[in-house]
Order: structure tokens, then C-alpha cells, then sequence
């Protein structure tokens, strides 16, 4: 019976021991976990200072609105209207001539494209005014159906 007293009485100064160990680190943990944030903490203050990152944002007066959109009233843009698109093979293309008929997608009566920059803004249908041709708007493109349209 004296083994069995003796065994638990070696085994407990080691479990302690242990247990005295793993707190240290943990503490040791703790400490270096709680330098870590303050010096992150330090650092953030002193570069957001330093750099100016947040500086308070000044009012601007909405009076200048109106000038910052005449400046770009004059810039010129391309503006397309498509009838239709066809693919066709070279040896075809080769073979037009005056009053050959190349045969569109776009049906007769559908409304055709309007295009700004090759960004689809609108849509109308064909008109002649004094013997000219023009398109006649139908449909405006929202601002949102076209980034819509951009996300597909």
C-alpha cells in the first residue's frame, strides 16, 4: 500500500508543475497579444495624423455646379444608330457591288438601337424629314437598366 500513496504524491508535484507552466505561457501570451494591440493602436494614430487620411471634409458651395457642367457641353461624342448586324464571309464581302442587298438581324418595324461611345442609350424608329433621314426617339435607356446591363 505504501507504492500506492507514494505514486500519486510524485505524480502531483509534476501535474502542478505543468499546470504552473501552461499559466506562464498563457500570461506570456496575454502580455504579448496586449503590446501588439497598444503598438497597432500607436500606429494608427500617429500615420492617420501624419498623413492628413481624415481630414474634415469642407462645404462646397452648390453655385459651382452649374459651371463644372458647361465645361463639358462642347466635348463631342459618336453617336450610332444600328439598323441591324449580319456576319459575313470574306469571299462574299468581295462579291458586293452597287445595289447588292446584304440582309440584316433587325426585323422591319423593330425599333433600332441608339448608341453614344458604343453604350446603348436609347432606342426610336426611322423617320425622313425633308428628304433626309433622322430617328425619332422612343425609349431612353435609364441610367440603371444600362449598368444593369453592363453587370451581364
Amino acid at each position: 500500500m505504501s507504492d500506492l500513496k507514494a505514486k500519486p504524491e510524485t505524480e502531483l508535484p509534476e501535474a502542478e508543475q505543468l499546470a504552473a507552466e501552461q499559466s506562464a505561457e498563457d500570461e506570456a501570451a496575454m502580455a504579448d497579444w496586449a503590446s501588439a494591440l497598444a503598438e497597432q493602436n500607436d500606429n494608427t494614430e500617429v500615420s492617420a495624423t501624419t498623413a492628413g487620411v481624415f481630414q474634415p471634409l469642407s462645404k462646397v458651395e452648390p453655385t459651382s455646379t452649374r459651371n463644372d457642367i458647361d465645361m463639358i457641353l462642347d466635348i463631342p461624342v459618336q453617336m450610332t444608330v444600328e439598323l441591324g448586324r449580319t456576319k459575313i464571309a470574306i469571299r462574299n464581302l468581295l462579291q458586293l457591288a452597287q445595289g447588292s442587298v446584304v440582309e440584316l438581324d433587325g426585323m422591319a418595324g423593330e425599333p433600332m438601337d441608339v448608341l453614344v461611345n458604343g453604350c446603348l442609350i436609347a432606342q426610336g424608329e426611322v423617320v425622313v424629314v425633308n428628304d433626309k433621314f433622322g430617328i425619332r426617339l422612343t425609349d431612353i435607356i435609364t441610367p440603371s437598366e444600362r449598368i444593369r446591363k453592363l453587370n451581364r
